[in-house]
């Protein structure tokens, strides 16, 4: 069934029912240190065909650079290089179990990512494969032309920060860092192979990523995936397009992004990333959205585009302030980029993070659009009954989370929350001891009227806070749980699937 918006002519099929599993590449089992796109990636994959469901979510996959986050990247085009999976490239004789050995020491701990010892151990490795890869290969050929509008500046970016000990971009010598055209032929002549070396990389990351795409779809699942609404000041995106963010003639920021202060912090939150001069971005027709997005919808089914009420009205932090507290509110982009988007690009599945402060504009926004809006229950339960989140005042064009990467495990909620709302919660979904919280939840989203439901691995598998994903505004211990062997038990799988089919849910496989 197909609906039209007549007076924007935005395009959506109407999504039927399904559910889905959050779960990162990162937080994949296995021997090396890091989740990865090899076999245990379709164990998950062959779980989710098992339980019924519909969707696999997963955060950004690009290049985290300083702080681990895959919101904050070295490229909104390039894939993460631990993502590439060992063994597959044993199998193309690329590697040997002797060069792995050599090269990565013993992982004493399975259940976190340890970055900094990935950061040391794996590029090194990834060069043996590169010197054992054939250059003339035609799958490389075809790829690097196809992909040159982001890679050749990508490739070069990651050169030059190599050369210059990581330093950032608008820190190069004048040069590199205003672009002069004759010095960046003259540097990527003499540093090809480092460059040729990065390419190599993307090769790979993708071609390992179409291939298990491919595997997912012949499970008939859909991979939900992330887009960060804003860049790394240090990324190549901004280095190759300083234009389009507001930049001082140094090339370091006028103003940065955030969010001001509210009920949960009297600071509010400094992300620090670089804003967009939309003006810029509108007199090239927004090239550089139709083309971040194509891209991401060519890799991913279903796109969360995140931060969604940034594109109404943003927060502007003044370069240098230490809180967010004196920023102020500017206009977005608006109806103009998506309109050019659905020009462009046409029919679109995203999904909108519209969580946090919002307005009334934020909403009409949404609701012109009609992409599906974001519902989380664990905060839907204040005790006086208010929550717009409750099941029973949501619409079908919802996805309900029990709890997004941001939040507590259930099980955590239930130890650090509020015991009023956990106690409302209990007496709204009729959870029992017997069910469990954890449980209880889930059949509550299950059984909500959204059309898709998500929840956390962590939440199927009863883990506390020691296995959450982020703690917003903290620098240290994010984004490093791992899921451990054979956790995914036979009932896991049974009473996922049995909830999945009495709430209409199941998708055939």
């Amino acid at each position: 069934m197909t609906e039209l918006n007549e007076k924007y002519k935005y395009e959506h099929v109407k999504t039927e029912r399904g559910s889905g599993i959050l779960m990162h590449i990162s937080s994949l089992p296995g021997p090396y240190g890091i989740g990865s796109m090899g076999e245990k990636a379709r164990e998950f994959a062959d779980f989710l065909e098992k339980a019924g469901q519909s969707y696999w979510q997963i955060l950004p996959i690009g290049v985290t650079s300083f702080g681990d986050s895959p919101y904050t990247t070295f490229s909104s085009f390039a894939g993460n290089p631990y993502f590439i999976d060992l063994d597959l490239l044993k199998n193309e004789e690329l590697l040997t179990q002797a060069d792995i050995d050599q090269h990565i020491a013993f992982v004493e701990d399975n259940t976190k990512v340890d970055y900094g010892k990935l950061y040391h151990e794996r590029y090194s490795l990834l060069k043996v494969a590169f010197h054992n890869f054939d250059l003339e290969d035609r799958g490389y050929y075809a790829f690097t032309e196809k992909h040159n509008f982001w890679l050749r500046n990508y490739a070069l970016f990651m050169t030059l920060k190599e050369k210059f000990q990581g330093c950032k971009w608008n820190d190069w010598p004048n040069e590199y860092k205003f672009r002069d055209e004759k010095a960046l032929s003259e540097f990527e002549i003499e540093n090809l192979e480092d460059i040729n070396f990065h390419k190599f990389i993307q090769y790979k990351f993708f071609s390992q990523w179409e291939n298990l795409k491919d595997y997912i779809h012949q499970k008939n699942i859909s991979i939900i995936g992330d887009l960060p609404i804003y860049l790394a000041e240090d990324s190549a995106d901004v280095w190759s397009n300083p234009n389009l963010f507001q930049l001082n003639e140094d090339l370091k920021p006028t103003y940065v992004s955030g969010v001001p202060p509210d009920g949960f912090s009297d600071d509010g939150q400094l992300w620090g990333n670089p804003v967009y001069n939309w003006q810029e971005h509108e007199k090239t027709n927004f090239k550089f959205w139709s083309d971040r997005i194509r891209f991401n919808l060519e890799i991913f089914d279903v796109l969360r585009l995140d931060h969604f009420r940034g594109f109404e009205s943003y927060w502007l932090v003044p370069a240098g302030e230490n809180t967010a507290k004196n920023g102020r509110w500017e206009q977005g982009p608006g109806l103009k980029l998506f309109d050019k988007l659905n020009a462009e690009l046409g029919y679109m599945r995203m999904i909108v993070e519209d969580l946090g402060y919002m307005t009334e504009e934020v909403y009409k926004l949404r609701e012109e659009i009609g992409f599906p809006s974001m519902k989380v229950l664990q905060f839907a339960f204040n005790p006086d009954a208010s929550s717009a989140y409750l099941p029973h005042n949501l619409i079908d064009n919802t996805v309900i989370y029990t709890g997004t990467h941001d939040n507590d495990t259930i099980l955590g909620w239930t130890q650090s929350g509020n015991p009023q709302e956990i106690e409302f919660a209990k007496k709204y979904l009729n959870i029992t001891a017997e069910e469990t919280f954890n449980w209880g939840l889930i059949r509550g989203a299950m059984t909500s009227v959204s059309n898709t439901a998500i929840f956390q691995m962590q939440d199927l598998l009863l883990l506390g806070n020691e296995a959450r994903m982020n703690h917003p505004g903290t620098m240290n211990a994010n984004w490093q749980w791992r899921m451990q062997e054979d956790l995914i038990s036979e009932e896991i799988i049974d009473r996922l699937r049995e909830l999945t089919r009495i709430s209409g849910r199941l998708r055939q496989h």
